[in-house]
């Protein structure tokens, strides 16, 4: 199912190793392998300026919280060239990193945005069990104003993954900052 926007529920997420900036978990680099258990996972792809992320970082981190407690992985990945926004350098994602509780990882090659077909900020993919992704999209349909939301399609794919039912919202566009790449 791959398209010229990328991996789509029904392909196979690539694995990957990426240096992790944040410090706290103790690690220096993860493997989605390692950190995808039997259940699966959550890859979002962030970076530290968007407005979008910004706006949502409570609630990112209520879903990395539910996975953890649900088994389930779940890794940030920034993937923006530092030169054309040098507040998503390596520094800057290590101080950003304090305040989350799960890895952020960096993809300073853009291989793995590139890969994923990743095109926003935030953009989430769910993975299952099999490397299968379930879910590409958006956490729901107000990004900026987290009080108007009026849909939960990444909490409700979670659920659904978890319950062993059919995912019925597999793919939203995300509404973010756009990926910055090399040139």
């Amino acid at each position: 199912m791959s398209s010229d926007r990328g991996l789509e529920p029904g392909d196979s997420a690539p694995d990957f190793e990426l240096p992790d900036a944040n410090v706290s978990l103790n690690q220096e680099a993860i493997f989605k392998s390692t950190t995808f258990d039997e259940s699966g996972g959550v890859i979002m792809f962030t970076c530290n300026h968007c407005p979008y992320v910004i706006a949502n970082e409570e609630r990112i981190e209520s879903i990395a919280s539910k996975c953890r407690e649900k088994g389930l992985g779940f890794v940030g990945i920034n993937s923006n060239d530092p030169i054309v926004y040098p507040s998503d350098d390596w520094e800057h994602m290590v101080n950003r990193a304090k305040s989350m509780s799960y890895p952020y990882l960096h993809d300073a090659d853009q291989s793995v945005a590139h890969a994923f077909g990743a095109e926003r900020t935030p953009e989430f993919y769910l993975v299952n069990s099999k490397k299968t992704i379930v879910y590409r999209g958006r956490l729901d349909d107000s990004p900026r104003d987290p009080s108007k939301a009026t849909t939960s399609e990444l909490a409700d794919a979670i659920e659904l993954m978890l319950s062993g039912e059919k995912v019925s919202v597999t793919r939203t566009d995300s509404i973010g900052c756009s990926v910055k790449w090399k040139i």
